[in-house]
Order: C-alpha cells, then sequence, then structure tokens
C-alpha cells in the first residue's frame, strides 16, 4: 500500500484514536484495552484495528494477557504494536533522506563531528529563543512532544535519598532513518541540539543512553537539582 494511501486510513476519527493510544503505549495492547481507551465497543475496535493492520500502521500478534499458560490459561489473544515501518507523504515528491544521509556521509568520512555538534547545538538554542532553560522535567516533556519526540516519564534508579529518580524517555527518534546508518554521528548531533533546545545550566540535562527501539538521549534532572 503506497503512503499516502495508509495515510489516509487514519481519516475516520475513532481509527485515528485508536492508532495514537496503541502507538503512545510502547507496547502490546489488548483489542479490550484499546477500546476502552477509544470508547468504543470491542467489536468496533477489532474492524478498526485490523484494518490499521492491513494498511501497515499497526503490527499484530497474539498472546495470552493473562500472564498464565498450561491448560486453563485461555486462549491467546491478538495484540497489537505500532509498525516500524516508516510512512511519509510528499506532494510533490521530496527526497530529503537521501540528501540528509549523503551529508552525514560526507560529515562522517570528514571528522566534521565536532563542527556538526556545534551547529546543531547553536539550532537548539535558536529554537528555544529568548526562553530560559527548561524549568523542569514536566516541561522539558511539552518542548520534546512539540518536536515530535513521543516523551514518557520512566522511574529511574534509586537517588542518594534510597527514591526512584524520574527521566524522560523518548519513543521516537526524529533522525530514525539516517541514525540507523550513522549512529555516532547523528546520535551526537541529536544531543547537541536538545542540549541547545533544553539549556544549559538549568534543572534538566540530556545525555546519551542509547535504548532499543528508542531515541538515544534521556533527560532527567540535572546532580545539582532534584525536581
Amino acid at each position: 500500500m503506497k503512503d499516502i494511501d495508509a495515510i489516509a486510513v487514519l481519516q475516520d476519527p475513532v481509527r485515528r484514536r485508536l492508532y495514537e493510544y496503541v502507538a503512545a503505549q510502547g507496547r502490546e495492547v489488548g483489542r479490550n484495552e484499546a477500546a476502552e481507551a477509544a470508547g468504543v465497543a470491542r467489536t468496533l475496535a477489532a474492524h478498526h484495528l485490523d484494518k490499521l493492520t492491513e494498511a501497515g500502521l499497526l503490527e499484530s500478534g497474539s498472546r495470552r494477557l493473562t500472564g498464565r499458560s498450561g491448560p486453563g490459561a485461555g486462549r491467546p489473544a491478538k495484540v497489537y504494536t505500532r509498525a516500524r515501518a516508516e510512512r511519509s507523504v510528499s506532494l510533490p515528491a521530496r527526497d530529503y533522506r537521501t540528501a540528509a544521509e549523503l551529508l552525514a556521509e560526507a560529515a562522517e568520512q570528514a571528522g566534521l563531528d565536532a563542527g556538526l555538534c556545534a551547529a546543531a547545538r547553536r539550532r537548539g538554542e535558536a529554537l528555544r529563543g529568548s526562553a530560559e532553560p527548561c524549568g523542569g522535567l514536566a516541561e522539558a516533556m511539552e518542548v520534546l512532544a512539540a518536536r515530535g519526540y513521543e516523551p514518557h516519564l520512566e522511574a529511574g534508579p534509586e537517588g542518594a535519598a534510597g527514591e526512584a529518580v524520574p527521566s524522560v524517555r523518548m519513543r521516537n527518534c526524529p533522525f530514525h532513518a539516517v541514525a540507523e546508518r550513522f549512529p555516532p554521528l547523528v546520535c551526537g548531533m541529536n544531543l547537541a541540539l536538545l542540549e541547545g533546545l533544553l539549556g544549559a545550566g538549568g534543572p534538566v540535562r540530556a545525555r546519551m543512553d542509547a535504548r532499543p527501539g528508542e531515541c538515544c538521549v534521556v533527560v532527567e534532572a540535572s546532580k545539582n537539582d532534584d525536581r
């Protein structure tokens, strides 16, 4: 299915709600849960979830949601996750990805990592404008969401006081396609961009902490600030 046809599937408001809910969870979602979240009947949710799967926007599988196995554990239920494939539409057709990959290849071969990170940090600062550095993780999540990072709050390891220290992880990397081919270069650029965007010297900081299926950067409270 062409990208424009796949994206057109989201025109239906119920289908759009179901897709956004599944995509936001970062895990497998069953039909009952999705139906409840979208405020529709299970049968209607199942119909739309399968349509989204046919369009390539979701991937489906099956597992027992009870967590049990063996006799009496019940039949496996159908579950859904966001598809790994990337969809985009440009009218007229444009190919910015190839240009980005060529520029990244040239920058990597020429050893321009430092210059690229400096430019990315300046761009982040320009995007922040005259605003003060982010005042906390909640504000950082708003900034990241506006840039398409799909942030979510996660309890981290215990701090000095014995309490879990929260951090912000991101389910989406806006530069994923190029980062897959040139990870050190593009991930370093991404970190520098976020450092400029969030602001230095404030109560939050960005640092590299790669995790499969997520953005390579994590945002957390600065060491001198426990907010």
